[in-house]
């Protein structure tokens, strides 16, 4: 009696055959891993930080509204005012979400100056000089431009224990995220036109094997390769940069798990554009219509809070933006998985989308 034919066999032949090649594509080495230990490198190497526009600070609920001060401090542009209890905004100011707490306190004695006094953390200190010479300005202007004769305030920093905050723990979830996308987008749109524009799908949906095995063998075999440039990127971060996992191995497997979305839906769009493509020439074209806009709004580069306020509730739903924001507070903040929550939901709802136009649209020939 013969054999059954075994599709799962079949999947895991054309996984392998597949993780061959991309091993042997040097184009896939160097975007995927080459490029992005270099720009690791770069930032890595870097010190300091640099700040946006606007500081985000919060007012400890003890502070004197009725001083001029204050009013000065809330209507100041260079500052962006975020509201909650004592404990939440201890916790975010610890995490660095933001740069200081803000207490004016009463002068002493009728006529004595106020105190500011800045609570901040080590998470925040490439910050901490920009934000005393804003205060000293504005206590400056609040005086009438006359502060030596009338000393209306004095500035206190009191520093609290945080953790320290580098440059890699910002860029490193960047680097990753770009890597991600580029290799995924690129790599599927580019093989899978291929595949098609050289029979070679057609070849294969002539054999046993079903169709879905066949995409399913594509696309693990990509899976595990942006999985093991993840190890890679964030090895390499680790060892040689110092970038935070803040819990450890389960930050790692947290920041893996956010890593497959992330490629489940950019791998998406990559089988989207293939679809679409008529020839190979407009296939980047497609694909950087894509990623490009992402690359600079979506905080890979610099923050995106530097970005004006009315372009922020779009920013906020980009796949991009999702997977380095989610990685960022899983590793750096150390929040898990549920935490999240709302990034992780962004991606599902994208990779929903994605494959449900894909379904449609995908071609064979």
């Amino acid at each position: 009696m013969p054999k059954q034919y075994s599709q799962w066999m079949a999947m895991w032949a054309i996984c392998r055959a597949t993780l061959r090649a991309i091993f042997k594509s040097p184009q896939a080495i160097f975007f995927s891993l080459f490029f992005p230990i270099v720009l690791i490198m770069v930032f890595g190497a870097l010190t300091g930080g640099g700040g946006g526009a606007a500081y985000d600070i919060a007012f400890d609920a003890k502070s004197d509204t009725l001083n001029p001060i204050y009013f000065a401090i809330k209507s100041s542009p260079a500052f962006d005012i975020k509201e909650g209890s004592e404990e939440s905004l201890i916790d975010r100011l610890k995490k660095g979400r933001i740069s200081a707490m803000i207490e004016i306190k009463a002068p002493a004695a009728p006529g004595g100056p106020s105190e500011v006094h800045l609570k901040t953390t080590s998470a925040n200190q490439r910050e901490l000089p920009m934000i005393q010479t804003l205060l000293n300005s504005i206590i400056f202007q609040v005086s009438g431009g006359n502060l030596h004769q009338n000393l209306l305030a004095i500035i206190k920093v009191e520093e609290i224990p945080g953790r320290p905050y580098k440059m890699i723990d910002f860029y490193l979830p960047g680097m990753l995220g770009f890597s991600l996308i580029g290799s995924a987008v690129f790599g599927v749109a580019f093989v899978f036109f291929t595949l098609r524009e050289t029979l070679v799908l057609k070849r294969m949906f002539a054999t046993p094997v079903k169709k879905t095995y066949i995409v399913l063998g594509e696309s693990i075999a990509r899976v595990l390769f942006q999985l093991a440039t993840a190890v890679v990127l964030i090895g390499f971060g680790t060892f040689f940069y110092g970038f935070t996992l803040a819990h450890g191995w389960m930050t790692f497997v947290e920041l893996l798990v956010l890593s497959f979305l992330g490629v489940a839906v950019f791998m998406g769009f990559g089988f989207i554009i293939s679809s679409l493509a008529k020839n190979q020439n407009v296939i980047p074209i497609y694909a950087n219509l894509f990623m490009f806009p992402q690359y600079f709004l979506s905080g890979t580069f610099f923050p995106k809070t530097l970005l004006p306020q009315s372009m922020q509730p779009i920013i906020n739903f980009l796949p991009l933006t999702a997977l380095n924001d989610a990685m960022r507070k899983v590793s750096f903040e150390g929040l898990h998985l549920l935490g999240v929550g709302k990034e992780i939901i962004i991606l599902i709802v994208w990779c929903l989308l994605v494959y449900s136009v894909l379904i449609k649209i995908f071609r064979w020939e």
